[in-house]
């Protein structure tokens, strides 16, 4: 970065060159725009790189792509352009996975993305636990492998279970997901930055938003562990449905829910 901007050289210098970020995020309708501006002239090398830096969010680009990480659960996930960002509601169920999770546990993350649930509820976890991280989607992997490196993840790459090797399998503990749970005819009410630069295999639940969560249901009883937990993100209104696929699997439920995070949680238990 150059010293203008990180204020070696001149605390005048640095003030205007923010002054006129802010006006700029502003007038794009951006509105953290002083919060922003001092993510990306933190995240700039010199003036060149913070003004392409700046185009890029003023066109329209989520600001954790445009910096390249995303803060989640204090931990501070790498994420870039084509990826999922993690969003803060999903810090509820770190929480409640963390509360389900004993030292040395088998942790597996499926539909991953970029492998944020699994690297908080691992940094959260006293003890440490063995963790698995998987996904469809080879560009979120990339940022996954690195994500989950410092607590020794390993990261499979397919569809849900398909992508895990048979020796996970009766062996998983705490099972997070943050699947795809819109439902596909309310994508175009989304934000712009969801729509336009995030995948869409990550956004699209299907008709009803619940397609994955049926899958995944279906399949838990087969990897999870006696007494093994697996924990869903839904929405409050479709809960009741997403609760259903878990019994229908087998699974004892129960829904949990912080009015903080407007989040809310279906667990089933082995």
């Amino acid at each position: 970065m150059s010293s203008d901007i990180a204020g070696g050289r001149s605390a005048d210098r640095r003030a205007e060159v923010v002054t006129s970020l802010v006006e700029s995020l502003r007038a794009a309708g951006c509105v953290f725009a002083e919060e922003e501006a001092e993510l990306l002239s933190g995240a700039a090398r010199d003036d060149a790189h913070l003004a392409e830096l700046l185009g890029r969010r003023v066109g329209g680009e989520p600001l954790e792509h445009v910096v390249g990480w995303a803060e989640f659960c204090g931990l501070r996930v790498q994420v870039g352009a084509g990826a999922f960002v993690p969003r803060r509601r999903t810090e509820f169920l770190v929480e409640e996975a963390v509360a389900l999770t004993r030292p040395g546990a088998v942790v597996l993350d499926l539909c991953c993305g970029v492998g944020a649930l699994g690297a908080a509820v691992a940094a959260q976890s006293p003890g440490g636990v063995e963790l698995h991280v998987a996904d469809i989607d080879p560009a979120a992997l990339a940022y996954a492998r690195r994500n989950v490196a410092p607590y020794g993840g390993r990261v499979w790459e397919g569809d849900l279970y398909a992508a895990l090797p048979p020796e996970l399998r009766g062996r998983v503990d705490v099972l997070v997901v943050n699947a795809p749970y819109v439902p596909t005819e309310e994508i175009g009410l989304m934000p712009s930055e969801a729509r336009e630069h995030e995948p869409l295999v990550s956004l699209d639940g299907g008709a009803d938003g619940l397609d994955v969560h049926r899958r995944v249901a279906a399949g838990a009883p087969e990897w999870l562990a006696p007494g093994g937990h697996l924990l869903i993100e839904t929405s409050a209104r479709q809960a009741p449905s997403t609760a259903s696929a878990l019994t229908s699997a087998g699974l004892r439920v129960r829904a949990a829910s912080s009015e903080e995070l407007y989040a809310t949680v279906v667990i089933g238990t082995s």
